[in-house]
């Protein structure tokens, strides 16, 4: 891929709490409002997440907005990252990218495959990225979606809005959907969202909205993620859920669910294997 998905939940949090570690195992009560937001990070150029819910949203998670984006080395090359830190120069952790888990702090870095760089094979025009504080448990079986196990990773997130996000960029972001994406026999949740400065966020609130004002962006994500592997000789991904997309609820389910199996994976109740959470 032409990059790894980092991302991370969290919530909008009073100005003493801003210096926490995203990592941390430490709940946070939210505020009891209506609106409540989960942050995102951009990964690849075009990715983010704020639900607007009756219920207050409970993920454990903090929101930094100081972080910054600390580079290194050149892009497009094997020597590419990009770490996260704090005010005071500290890195941040993340559950992991997908192919940086044995390096400290698991910066975002460019997808490989036998020692060489891997591009997309056409392009994406969404802003993709995902959500570090959640966790699709491997050794979990989702009954709904044909008892497919989860893909050890964070939860993925497609940002449809009309703005190009830079890499390792924090955006509030509203989700309206989501996409059960089978990947080789793994479950590979999408969660479709809008940032919330894009110009038509207001707009959308639902499935139903992404049809009406985005319309046709739907069967275009769920078709580019079905097919992009094809060029490299493996088969068309598949899509559970009767190979259409949830409503906004059941998105907030999945990003709930692989938020409470990240929480007991970070407290060691279950087995992060090789997964790096230092």
């Amino acid at each position: 891929m032409a990059a790894t998905r980092v991302m991370t939940t969290a919530a909008a949090a009073s100005a003493n709490q801003t210096k926490l570690c995203l990592f941390t195992k430490r709940p946070f009560v939210l505020p009891t409002r209506k609106v409540c937001a989960f942050n995102c990070l951009c990964c690849n150029k075009r990715a983010s997440l704020v639900v607007k819910s009756k219920k207050p949203c409970s993920c454990n998670a903090i929101y930094n907005p100081q972080v910054q984006t600390i580079q290194e080395g050149q892009s497009e090359t094997l020597d590419y990252r990009v770490f996260f830190q704090d005010g005071s120069g500290k890195k941040w952790k993340f559950l992991k990218s997908r192919d940086a888990t044995d390096e400290a702090f698991t910066p975002i870095k460019q997808d490989t495959k036998k020692g060489k760089l891997r591009y997309y094979p056409y392009n994406i025009n969404w802003n993709y990225g995902l959500f570090p504080q959640t966790w699709e448990d491997p050794t979990l079986a989702n009954s709904e979606v044909e008892g497919a196990f989860g893909e050890n990773d964070p939860v993925d997130v497609v940002e449809i809005g009309e703005s190009q996000r830079k890499i390792g960029e924090v955006l509030k972001v509203k989700p309206l959907a989501a996409l059960a994406m089978i990947d080789e026999g793994e479950l590979d949740w999408k969660i479709v969202a809008v940032s919330l400065d894009d110009p038509k966020a207001h707009l959308v609130n639902d499935v139903d909205d992404v049809e009406k004002h985005f319309p046709g962006t739907l069967t275009a994500i769920r078709d580019w993620f079905r097919d992009y592997k094809i060029p490299d000789g493996k088969p068309a991904n598949k899509f559970g859920l009767g190979n259409k997309p949830t409503n906004k609820d059941y998105a907030l389910k999945i990003i709930h669910e692989t938020n409470e199996s990240w929480a007991k994976l970070v407290k060691r109740s279950v087995s992060p294997g090789d997964l790096s959470l230092f």
